[in-house]
């Protein structure tokens, strides 16, 4: 066990890393499907006659940019010619050690929820580490397989839907979303590691040696670059998901997941063809009328969450469950292991402390059942319903 200290500094720069690079990688992923969408016929006839497929113009910091995309290959290779390639590197790979430092180091608090499944630590973390590369050699056999990308979407949201359901079934419920989101961002990396980079090499050695490259890697290159830009906001939100336990705390979190993963595909498709020079207006209305949907769909109920108990619930009892099943972590001193301060600066040692944090105890541990983290503390569901019918009563 890494002394909690050193923990948190090895979680603040690891994650500083991976949203960095993660910017980087998604920008670029963003920019190059628009590029490619903005392409039109090249206005000078020699143009054409060199290979250049299409040509766009653009304005940007305070000067105009002219950008040229041969069909091919140019007939001779440019110096310097600049890659992209490490920003997804070092994404998957920031991604990977946060993983590791903050699910895998602690398994017992942040992977495994005994309510969920008790399984050991080592069992979970074999099972999340098989996940990522199940994920990838799945992905890339449909891709082999299946060429129309209609087939191939609906497979891949058959199979979002069973990595969900199957992550809900196994891992605690943040560890679920992020594990879903590792198996996404790990077939997002493979692409290029695997399909991307090699065809940017195919076309480079074709032209060292003189012979006529292949365009078949490269579209298939293309092809893969455009499913990365399609699962760029499912991944960006699965980052973000451990600070909204009311999708992930949901009784039926896998469908909520795969729900949200749908809509930010569905979004991110409107911008493609808005670069294409479609404006599907209808695209962002039926996502919004979906979220919507979403929301009132898994609304906590008002009151305690659970029918409650049938008797009244007294301060000093809702306090004793406090302090015997939330203390340990949200406390001046904790004494779980792995802390040596309360998570997001949250105490609940006295009556007064708990009464301000009335709302987020309902939302964390009654309606959404987020916390205790793993369910370390063994709090019952007798025990939330208590909490919730206190909680009313303070309304």
């Amino acid at each position: 066990m890494i002394d909690p200290y050193w923990n948190d500094w090895l979680d603040l720069l690891i994650r500083w890393l991976h949203v960095v690079a993660g910017i980087v990688w998604i920008g670029t992923s963003f920019y190059f499907v628009a590029l490619d969408n903005h392409l039109g016929r090249p206005r000078e006839r020699r143009d054409v006659e060199d290979g250049v497929g299409g040509e766009t113009w653009e304005i940007h910091g305070g000067g105009f940019y002219r950008i040229s995309k041969w069909t091919v290959a140019p007939r001779e290779l440019p110096e310097p010619l600049h890659w992209f390639k490490w920003e997804a590197y070092a994404t998957w790979l920031s991604g990977f050690a946060l993983l590791v430092v903050l699910y895998y180091f602690d398994a017992d608090t942040y992977l495994v929820d005994e309510s969920v499944r008790d399984i050991s630590s080592a069992a979970a973390i074999t099972l999340s580490l098989m996940g990522l590369g199940i994920a990838w050699l799945l992905y890339d056999l449909a891709c082999r397989v299946l060429r129309s990308e209609l087939l191939l979407g609906v497979l891949l949201l058959g199979l979002v839907a069973a990595a969900a359901y199957g992550a809900s079934e196994v891992f605690s419920g943040r560890a679920a979303y992020l594990q879903v989101g590792a198996m996404l961002g790990t077939i997002m990396a493979g692409n290029v590691l695997f399909n991307i980079i090699p065809a940017h090499w195919e076309l480079i050695r074709a032209k060292e040696t003189g012979r006529k490259p292949d365009a078949a890697p490269g579209l298939e290159a293309k092809r893969r670059s455009v499913h990365n830009n399609y699962l760029t906001l499912p991944v960006v939100f699965t980052m973000i998901s451990n600070h909204f336990p009311f999708t992930y705390g949901h009784d039926r979190q896998w469908l909520v997941l795969v729900a949200l993963v749908l809509i930010g595909a569905w979004v991110r498709h409107f911008f493609n063809l808005r670069h294409a020079g479609r404006t599907v207006w209808w695209i962002p209305v039926t996502a919004a009328v979906a979220v919507a949907a979403l929301a009132v769909a898994i609304r906590p109920d008002d009151g305690d969450g659970g029918g409650g108990p049938s008797r009244a619930v007294s301060a000093e009892e809702a306090q004793a469950i406090v302090q015997q099943r939330c203390v340990p972590c949200h406390s001046q001193t904790p004494t779980q292991e792995g802390f040596e301060s309360p998570p997001g600066g949250v105490e609940l040692d006295t009556l007064e402390q708990i009464e301000s944090q009335a709302d987020a105890i309902k939302a964390q541990s009654v309606d959404s059942k987020a916390m205790p983290l793993g369910n370390v503390t063994g709090m019952t569901n007798e025990e939330r319903e208590a909490l919730g019918s206190w909680i009313s009563s303070l309304e």
